[in-house]
């Protein structure tokens, strides 16, 4: 039985970390819910909180390519951060990683040449 003692005992630590930190997030929010204004001012009823009035309607069109670029670079992003940490140490994972990081590029490559070939990637 002292072996049990002395085995949760270790785990002591880490439920003191564990409450003080679900104290400190309840004490935050509790602050907060305490400190802020709880009244809306015609200000603060505004569309925009910028200091400058609404000025027409809220409504404007974008083309469509803005987004489709925005979702290529994300793509690429999302490439970059996986070939980074791939390549600082490729030297000991071996040809298996070699082939999966391949697949992985392969995939990437398809997605490119269909954007490539829809026409996506002309900026006029």
């Amino acid at each position: 039985m002292a072996d049990n003692t002395a085995y949760y005992g270790a785990y002591l630590p880490l439920v003191v970390m564990l409450v003080v930190g679900a104290a400190l997030v309840v004490a935050m929010f509790a602050g907060n819910r305490l400190l802020r204004p709880t009244h809306a001012t015609r200000e603060k009823l505004l569309t925009y909180e910028c200091g400058v009035d609404p000025v027409g309607e809220g409504w404007a069109q974008h083309h469509v390519r803005y987004y489709v670029f925005a979702y290529l670079y994300v793509i690429f992003a999302v490439d970059a951060v996986f070939l980074f940490p791939w390549a600082t140490v490729f030297g000991g994972l071996g040809w298996v990683s070699v082939g999966e990081m391949a697949v992985f590029i392969g995939f990437i490559a398809v997605g490119l040449v269909y954007a490539w070939r829809k026409g996506v990637l002309t900026w006029t």
